[in-house]
């Protein structure tokens, strides 16, 4: 019976690692699983070791938080009151804004890969953004983005023009739920068309604005507005 619920379980790490993207991911699923197979077998062996272990493990990941991406990157950190307030303040700039929660293990695995294209595609006209809608639960109302535990919308990546939302990815249906996507750094460059929004933000941007871009944020300085840094979030 044992290697029946193992072979089953087996069966379902793979199917989730054909979904992810990167190593931290399939490491994340297979020690996932193997903490509900060995759960099982506990309970199945004593259910007082199965309790102790369940216990063990609710105490971890309320004590562990995940860890944070501090590589360099040309990210702009919003709060729930500057978000709108940079949206609007120059209307040539476009936005790419990512929604995200500290808690969401998909945040985290899609932070570097987030961080990667800001450092390829960041300039005066083209800019990325990230507001924490874990933290700021009226900015998530808002814009429409739920924080629920169950939901499929974190991350979530909002492209916005002339200070509006032209489209977004996850994308929702009509009955309210988020259609599967990939984050992958492939599948964003080709969905918001990262090359051609890069290429007209460069030609419409002033000869003023065209100096040279501010260097990589280093892990050690990366700030937040308001003097927060990663830590603090």
């Amino acid at each position: 019976r044992e290697v029946e619920i193992l072979m089953f379980l087996s069966a379902i790490v793979m199917m989730k690692n054909r979904r992810s993207i990167t190593v931290e991911q399939h490491i994340g699923n297979i020690f996932m699983f193997s903490k509900v197979a060995n759960a099982i077998l506990f309970f199945r062996l004593d259910i007082r070791m199965g309790l102790l272990y369940l216990t063990l493990c609710i105490v971890f990941l309320m004590t562990c938080k995940p860890p944070l991406y501090m590589g360099p990157e040309y990210i702009k950190y919003f709060s729930d009151k500057t978000i709108d307030e940079e949206l609007d303040r120059d209307k040539r700039v476009t936005w790419i804004v990512e929604f995200f929660a500290n808690w969401s293990s998909e945040c985290q695995s899609f932070a570097p890969i987030f961080a990667d294209l800001s450092l390829k595609y960041n300039c005066s006209g083209l800019h990325f953004g990230k507001v924490d809608v874990g933290r700021y639960t009226d900015v998530s109302t808002r814009y429409k983005v739920s924080t629920s535990p169950l939901t499929k919308q974190l991350p979530t990546l909002i492209l916005f023009q002339g200070g509006t939302e032209t489209m977004r990815r996850p994308q929702i249906d009509k009955k309210g739920r988020a259609v599967s996507w990939t984050f992958s750094e492939e599948n964003v460059i080709r969905e918001f068309n990262l090359n051609e929004l890069y290429q007209k933000a460069k030609k419409q941007s002033k000869p003023r604005e065209e100096g040279p871009e501010e260097p990589p944020r280093v892990p050690a300085a990366a700030g937040h507005p308001g003097g927060e840094t990663k830590k603090d979030k």
